[in-house]
């Protein structure tokens, strides 16, 4: 797995942070935008959170596109998460993360 924190946009004091990434055993990229709120103050709650599901956000740009409007995007981005997916193309689940996505999502993508 990957993971990106970015800098939040400066104009929208409600983001937290912001987290871009890619997950080798969902064979997806995520993205997660934490907002301040009356309960987490602090930490900020996840009240944008896409990849979660497998193969839900299957390139980096999209990725990117959702996160774009909440924080300041490097360059490099796209192609930084396009590589750290390729680098895990081959490796295969270990047989806890096999048992874990029958369980859950009925087969082993």
């Amino acid at each position: 797995m990957s993971r990106h924190n970015l800098h939040p946009k400066a104009e929208i004091a409600d983001v937290i942070s912001v987290t871009i990434g890619w997950d080798r055993p969902l064979q997806t990229f995520f993205a997660q935008v934490f907002f301040r709120t009356e309960a987490e103050a602090e930490e900020g709650e996840p009240l944008i959170w896409h990849g979660t599901a497998p193969g839900e956000l299957p390139t980096a740009e999209a990725a990117i596109a959702i996160v774009a409007p909440f924080a300041d995007i490097p360059t490099d981005l796209a192609e930084r998460l396009t590589t750290e997916m390729r680098t895990t193309i081959g490796v295969k689940d270990s047989d806890h993360q096999a048992t874990a996505k029958r369980r859950i999502f009925g087969s082993i993508h």
